[in-house]
């Protein structure tokens, strides 16, 4: 099937003639539609099967320009392959049944009739898309078993007190229950729309890319400096701590042995593709890779534990229409993945616990509250449970706070633990983003060995650690505590270390911005200068709405004394130097990494790209 979607101010449809004999009876009047989507539909055979893709796709378009009436319009011309005119017909009402359903107005355009239509279409990036409707991608048995899996949940305390969650004192811990409750509910489709992306937009940082598949981003110059930097971050925290980072390519054979028996093993959708020689998948970890690589190694005991990791630009997972949800969840991420290879269950257990250690640090030296702005989630086999009790309940006081516990009676996937911190959003919906997982199985999958001091071969346990979890997901993190920050009334603030602009210098008019320029190389971080002609009050607004940490206004005081007015966002205004704004960003920004400003130093000069 395809489709090409418009948002119109109006759709005007006029049936002039009947086109075949078993076109619909109407009446031969002029028909109006105000404020609609405008679905232009080829039908092709076999299109039954893709009604409900067919409509997720146009409720997906809906809720991102925010429009509930919709016209879908007969349109054979679309496609060279088009199906009977009786399947078409079926097809486009059986459309028109699933959206009244879930509450759209719903009309169509004549079918089998010439028509004469006049459109208005509204001028914006998702006005006018286009879309190839196609068979579901391939699902994993893993994740059709995940659907049906039946899991035990409980609370465990920081004294080891394992209660049963529904019996839980909740008191004081109304995020873990928020937890609790969306975890329990396994409802992950977003109804309303998360305030992140209304702020990565107005920030100017990422947006939707309509020519994409859904889920897929622009990353604008801003944005793109904050992602920048936190890969610096992750991969040069990792690299020091011992891991020995590679690269791995993005797609992967479909039918080799091992991979496959892995996919299968996964929760997660893939990208398939057919390239000329054969069937390949987009990776969504780095796990096939460097699992590869580990067969074909040499490894020894005394190298053991093996770290190995790489930055994937990028995996991917076809996440479900309803739940795309801005950068909570998409399809396209940059994952930091990185493996340990550990000789028995003992030394995977301290690794572990030594990577639980530096994930929740490289959490707080990102901008976050550890552990007050994210929940523990640990899920765990019942035998896996029974005989590492200690080691789990260490686990939950090293958190420092109650954690959720899934258990399963049995092994559906290839580990038997893993833990997660999960960040819950103004929305209560929650997203994980730092895991870690004790792997069982892929050893012998993959065919991985080492020589251990006895001369013979054996299987490592293998740990899977993403330790900020996706690199968007971070972001989207951020930002949603920013929105958490302005619902109590404070002022929405980023770290410091990643704010695209650190300080902007204001000059109270025109004949100011030469010497605001020569101020401007005594700053050693990001800073700009607002040179346009406009007024100084709608400067410092502007800055304001940018979140700009320091805002310097610059005038003849400033500059015949030194001393700068400096508006310290959260603070209010104080007197400094120079220097000792520097040594104050010095001191705030200490021990991560800097990148250049994104864009032109004076504001006149940038595109505006939102």
């Amino acid at each position: 099937m395809r489709i090409i979607t418009m948002h119109s101010d109006f759709l005007e449809v006029e049936p002039k003639k009947k086109a075949i004999k078993i076109a619909e009876e109407v009446q031969k009047e002029k028909k109006r539609f105000e404020q609609c989507l405008v679905v232009f539909t080829g039908i092709e055979q076999g299109d039954m099967n893709l009604v409900e893709p067919a409509v997720n796709e146009i409720m997906d378009v809906c809720k991102q320009i925010h429009v509930n009436n919709v016209v879908i319009y007969p349109w054979v011309h679309l496609t060279s392959k088009p199906s009977r005119p009786e399947e078409a017909i079926n097809v486009i009402k059986a459309m028109e049944q699933s959206l009244k359903e879930k509450g759209y107005v719903v009309h169509h355009a004549p079918f089998g009739w010439y028509k004469s239509f006049t459109i208005k279409v509204k001028g914006h990036p998702l006005a006018e898309l286009s879309r190839i409707i196609s068979k579901k991608t391939s699902e994993s048995k893993a994740l059709k078993a995940e659907k049906s899996l039946k899991s035990k949940w409980f609370i465990l305390d920081v004294n080891g007190n394992l209660v049963d969650a529904d019996k839980f004192d909740y008191k004081g811990y109304d995020n873990l229950k928020a937890f609790y409750n969306y975890e329990y509910s396994k409802n992950r489709e977003a109804k309303e729309e998360p305030p992140h992306i209304r702020i990565m937009r107005a920030q100017e940082l990422v947006d939707y890319e309509p020519a994409s598949d859904p889920g897929h981003f622009r990353w604008y110059p801003k944005g793109k400096l904050m992602k920048g930097l936190l890969e610096s971050f992750i991969s040069d925290t990792l690299v020091s701590a011992g891991a020995l980072e590679v690269e791995t390519p993005i797609m992967y054979d479909y039918e080799h042995p091992a991979l496959k028996k892995y996919l299968n093993r996964f929760p997660a959708r893939q990208y398939t593709i057919d390239t000329p020689n054969k069937r390949v998948f987009l990776r969504f970890s780095a796990c096939f890779g460097q699992f590869l690589m580990a067969h074909d190694a040499t490894i020894s005991y005394k190298n053991l534990p093996l770290w190995i990791y790489e930055l994937t630009r990028y995996s991917f997972r076809v996440e479900q229409r309803g739940e795309l949800s801005g950068l909570r969840r998409l399809r396209a991420f940059t994952m930091p993945d990185c493996h340990a290879l550990c000789r028995d269950i003992t030394q995977a257990k301290e690794q572990l616990m030594k990577r639980f250690k530096l994930s929740i640090d490289m959490q707080r030296k990102i901008g976050f509250d550890m552990p007050e702005d994210m929940e523990l989630a640990i899920r765990i086999t019942k035998d896996f449970w029974e005989n590492n009790k200690t080691f789990v309940k260490d686990l939950v006081k090293e958190w420092g706070k109650p954690a959720l516990i899934e258990m399963w009676d049995k092994r559906i996937f290839y580990f038997v633990m893993k833990y997660e911190f999960n960040f819950v959003d103004n929305l209560k919906k929650a997203a994980a983003l730092t895991t870690d997982q004790i792997d069982v199985e892929n050893a012998e999958n993959y065919d991985i060995s080492f020589v251990d001091s006895d001369g013979k071969k054996k299987r490592p346990i293998i740990l899977h650690l993403s330790p900020t979890g996706a690199v968007e997901r971070v972001i989207y993190a951020l930002l949603e505590k920013a929105a958490k920050q302005m619902k109590k009334g404070s002022k929405a603030m980023l770290p410091l270390w990643i704010v695209p602009t650190q300080v902007r210098i204001i000059p109270v008019s025109q004949s100011f911005v030469n010497d605001a320029l020569a101020l401007l190389e005594s700053i050693h971080f990001r800073v700009d200068v607002d040179d346009r002609d406009i007024s100084l009050s709608k400067k410092i607004r502007d800055a304001e709405k940018e979140w700009i940490p320091f805002i310097v206004v610059y005038g003849e005081q400033e500059k015949s004394t030194g001393v700068l007015s400096v508006r310290v966002r959260g603070e209010g205004e104080k007197k400094m130097g120079a220097d000792e704004l520097n040594a104050i960003i010095e001191k705030k920004t200490k021990g991560m990494p800097f990148k250049p400003l994104p864009l032109p130093i004076l504001l006149s000069k940038r595109p505006i790209f939102v």
